[in-house]
Parts: C-alpha cells; sequence; structure tokens
C-alpha cells in the first residue's frame, strides 16, 4: 500500500500539469433578456443585469415584505369569513 501511495504522489504534478495546461476559457456573462418586459418587469430584469448584489438585497428584502402583506390580506377574508383564528377552542368535546 505504501508503493502505491508513493505512485500517485508522484503522479499527481504531473496530473496538475495536465489539467492547468489547456486554455483558459473565456469568462461566462449570465443576462436576463429584457426585451419584451415593461415597467417593474423591466426593472427588476435590468436590476439582475447591472448588479447580481443590489438583487439579491433586493429579493431578500422584498420576499418577506410580500410574505407580510399576503399574510394580513389572508387574515382579514378569514375574519370577514367568520374563521376566528386568535382562539384555539377545540371543535371536539
Amino acid at each position: 500500500m505504501h508503493k502505491s501511495l508513493m505512485r500517485v504522489a508522484a503522479l499527481a504534478p504531473l496530473a496538475s500539469a495536465v489539467l492547468f495546461a489547456q486554455e483558459k476559457a473565456e469568462s461566462i456573462v449570465i443576462v436576463a433578456d429584457s426585451r419584451r418586459f415593461t415597467g417593474w418587469r423591466a426593472w427588476w430584469t435590468n436590476l439582475y443585469n447591472d448588479s447580481h448584489l443590489l438583487f439579491a438585497v433586493m429579493t431578500i428584502v422584498a420576499l418577506p415584505a410580500l410574505a407580510v402583506v399576503l399574510g394580513r390580506i389572508t387574515g382579514a377574508i378569514m375574519e370577514r369569513t367568520g374563521i376566528n383564528l386568535k382562539s384555539r377552542e377545540l371543535a371536539e368535546h
């Protein structure tokens, strides 16, 4: 086992030289096509294209805010229909 480990260790520099000898690929640019969008969808797509960091921060802020708004709307609708979420009365006796 000791000899096989030494063979692997001896071949490691050769393997890395072969891997790094390849021509480097050009940088890949990831963009979203915003030509067919208007309004807020165009703004959101252009934000993604301009700054991935700002897009991520805006997404992290917008999702919880939207969840709170939708939760409050759902709670108001359920309260109007007579569903009481504030008490924990069991229907089974």
